[in-house]
């Protein structure tokens, strides 16, 4: 079968011939080992680029097509082996990306006329392309992970830069954070376990397949796609309450209760137990936030800011207590900064540039000052749920050029990352030579990053 699919792409590739420019609904113009990279590939992965404001140096068509001819080799180096990342982690990054984007262009209606596809299409290539982000990360953190760099390395790195080009060293900032969770009517919930209910009702009946129900009405759009089905997962990986549930289960004939998680209210089937890991699907739904609600929220807040501004007690004293946000509360309110490329190697600093803050954040905190606390905001978290939030500016270092008492980690970073190119540069190189790579007439002419893709 392999074989067979492997010939046809070759066909299919020798069939199409026309310019990479011209009016064509789709075509192959990368061939990387069995798998293929398609015209359209490429072009929804500039619109998407274009969308999240990615600067593309060079000719779009030839650096992302490069660009994904890379990420096969890594993506054919895991499935040797046997790689793979969790999906709850990319599930929340989806939500998180799409929230953004329909937040840019105004609504979801406009940004599928951007895009050109729906939005379940759009959700559906978010999840491949950041799961296929994360898997590429751990197949990198393993070529790399016996990296050591010394303090002298870091020193004669340093020295050998001339004055005149010293990396420059952003502005980076640390921010506390005390969010309000809106409150929910009681007949909202009474509404969406009642329509939950029902669902179950459908299933146990036989009137309906729980995948169908999933695929029309569940909100984790990422899994309702997929029939609800979240894949092979660890307790660690999911939601404490909704993990509990989902290890009870034992019959797959079997729908659970209603179960309350931090992303709304879901009804479960069992698919399959291995050992300490579990698949199964869901149907989440989410509870709608009244603008009355919201509002109440942020004048909570407003009155806590007054308290806190009027010395009654700190803001680091009220996060504990007060905030809604579990990610932070036993830390002050202070945000970590998690953006990385692989899912297990997380360096988990405080500091964020201005651009690695959630883009309602940044804009609340690029006009504040030291010890400043902002006034209520509403923004959409990491769960995809619209809460009421307000910041303090703990810590800000302004950008400048990098001296080595001050910006000593970040140099080191620098060396680190220089060695780890190096490393993976290699890999690169000897993969190309190992690989099978046919690349349309029109692409052999690209300014390519690496060499040794147009193979004689």
């Amino acid at each position: 079968m392999k074989k067979f699919l492997f010939l046809a792409l070759i066909t299919l590739f020798n069939l199409v011939t026309l310019h990479a420019q011209s009016n064509v609904i789709d075509q192959v113009i990368w061939v990387i080992g069995d798998d293929a990279i398609l015209l359209s590939d490429v072009e929804n992965a500039r619109l998407d680029m274009e969308m999240e404001r990615q600067h593309i140096s060079g000719d779009p068509y030839c650096v992302i097509a490069e660009q994904m001819a890379i990420q096969k080799l890594f993506l054919n180096q895991a499935k040797l082996d046997s790689i793979d990342v969790p999906d709850s982690r990319v599930y929340q990054e989806v939500e998180a990306r799409v929230n953004y984007a329909v937040s840019q262009v105004g609504s979801k209606e406009k940004l599928e006329e951007y895009l050109h596809r729906t939005i379940n299409a759009y959700r559906e290539e978010l999840h491949k392309n950041i799961k296929e982000k994360y898997i590429v990360g751990e197949v990198q953190s393993g070529l790399v992970k016996n990296l050591k760099v010394t303090p002298s390395e870091v020193r004669t790195f340093f020295n050998k830069i001339p004055q005149d080009s010293l990396p420059y060293i952003e502005t980076t900032v640390e921010v506390e954070i005390l969010t309000i969770e809106p409150t929910v009517s009681l007949a909202e919930i009474d509404n969406i376990k009642e329509q939950l209910r029902d669902y179950t009702e459908q299933v146990t009946t036989g009137k309906k397949q729980f995948s169908a129900l999933a695929r029309l009405y569940s909100q984790d759009r990422a899994s309702a796609d997929r029939g609800g089905e979240l894949g092979f997962l660890g307790k660690g990986s999911l939601d404490p309450d909704f993990a509990v549930v989902a290890f009870e289960l034992n019959d797959p004939k079997h729908i659970s209760r209603v179960v309350k998680s931090e992303y709304g209210y879901h009804i479960i089937q069992l698919i399959e137990k291995r050992g300490d890991r579990v698949n199964v699907r869901h149907i989440l739904l989410k509870p709608e936030i009244s603008a009355e609600e919201l509002s109440e929220a942020v004048q909570k807040l407003d009155s806590i800011r007054n308290d806190i501004v009027a010395g009654k007690f700190t803001f680091e004293e009220s996060v504990p207590y007060l905030s809604s946000d579990k990610d932070t509360r036993n830390n002050h309110g202070l945000m970590v900064n998690n953006d990385g490329e692989t899912y297990s190697d997380r360096t988990g600093t405080a500091r964020f540039e201005m651009s690695e803050l959630p883009p309602e954040i940044g804009k609340v905190v690029y006009t504040m000052n030291i010890g400043d606390i902002s006034k209520p905001f509403t923004m959409i978290n990491s769960k995809g749920q619209q809460i009421a939030a307000i910041v303090k500016l703990k810590a800000r270092t302004e950008g400048h050029k990098a001296n080595l008492s001050e910006d000593f980690q970040a140099l080191r970073s620098m060396v680190e990352t220089e060695k780890k190119q190096r490393i993976i540069d290699q890999w690169i190189a000897k993969k190309q030579k190992e690989t099978y790579i046919r690349i349309n007439d029109n692409w052999k002419n690209c300014d390519f990053e690496k060499d040794g893709w147009v193979q004689k």
